[in-house]
């Protein structure tokens, strides 16, 4: 499929958001929480046209560990022409400790601008408090929903201080999940592309594309042939996925010798139906959706939660 081409690898372990969706309420826009991994629930089916409505149904869902977002600064954008500018910063007083390995502190707080369009919230995560084993928080943008004035209110409001994934998110609503899917190595053409097995009395090669095409002969091949390479770690978005839970305490989703290849739950989490991309402990960034095309019924009732052993035994 050429829908995915190029594909380049990521330049960093988390995604890079380019467009937001549009909200009238002031709040938040987006959050980003660690993948733990996944289980599954029961719950009541609510669909309104569903043929086992009122039925208690199985439903398969990723758990992803959410510790709350500190604010650094407040940045002031303005649309000028065809290109969006940076036009001041405010920073917070009060930085982590942890903040110094991800940027250098700045040591001026900075002016507020009065003329901007919008304002974005610059904001790290804090995976000390998480068991995931590392302290250096990542960084990143956030927008903000409402007018200017009410963007402006907020930002001030928060910071310096923390963000929760419940003023972002709402249990039963849909959001786009922003993900490095996980990286595979060096794979043949086979694998990365799906080209067909040839006669197993082929000459010389049985999994690779056979002609390489009509300008080999230039000294190079056409970029759309299929060739061996690095496979994965590529940035991918999953559009409308269901938000089932938003639950805090950790011990009604903790299994039983904890998750693999990630540990205990610490902090306040969400369930969200389905698989999402990327391994274990890799940061997922979560965003309204900008594509809802349907109204989903309401978090649906959970009557069952799996906390059995993951381990296979």
């Amino acid at each position: 499929s050429m829908q995915f081409w190029p594909r380049v690898r990521s330049r960093q372990s988390y995604a890079r958001i380019r467009t937001w969706p549009l909200s009238k309420e002031s709040k938040p826009l987006g959050f980003a929480g660690y993948k733990v991994g996944m289980t599954h629930i029961m719950i009541v089916d609510n669909g309104q046209h569903s043929m086992t409505k009122g039925q208690e149904i199985f439903c398969p869902v990723t758990v992803i560990e959410c510790p709350p977002l500190k604010v650094v600064s407040i940045k002031f954008y303005k649309n000028s022409q065809k290109i969006t500018q940076l036009v001041s910063e405010v920073f917070a007083g009060n930085f982590e400790k942890e903040l110094e390995d991800a940027i250098t502190i700045p040591k001026k707080k900075g002016k507020e601008s009065d003329n901007f369009d919008f304002i974005r919230l610059l904001c790290h995560t804090q995976p000390k408090l998480t068991g995931i084993g590392k302290k250096t928080p990542e960084l990143f943008e956030i927008a903000v929903g409402g007018n200017k004035d009410q963007q402006l209110k907020f930002a001030k409001e928060k910071l310096g201080k923390e963000i929760t994934i419940s003023e972002a998110f709402k249990e039963g609503q849909l959001i786009d999940s922003h993900a490095i899917t996980t990286g595979k190595g060096f794979q043949g053409p086979r694998r990365r592309f799906g080209v067909t097995l040839r006669h197993h009395k082929s000459e010389k090669s049985r999994r690779n594309p056979g002609s390489l095409g009509a300008w080999r002969a230039q000294g190079h091949i056409m970029w759309r042939t299929a060739h061996a390479g690095k496979m994965g770690y590529h940035t991918r978005t999953e559009y409308n996925k269901w938000v089932m839970k938003i639950g805090a305490k950790s011990e009604e989703i903790n299994v039983k010798g904890g998750f693999l290849n990630y540990g205990v739950v610490k902090n306040p989490y969400i369930l969200v139906k389905g698989s999402l991309g990327g391994p274990q402990k890799r940061l997922l960034r979560l965003t309204d959706a900008i594509r809802q095309k349907k109204k989903m019924p309401e978090a649906p009732q959970i009557v069952y939660t799996s906390i059995e052993s993951k381990q296979g035994r």
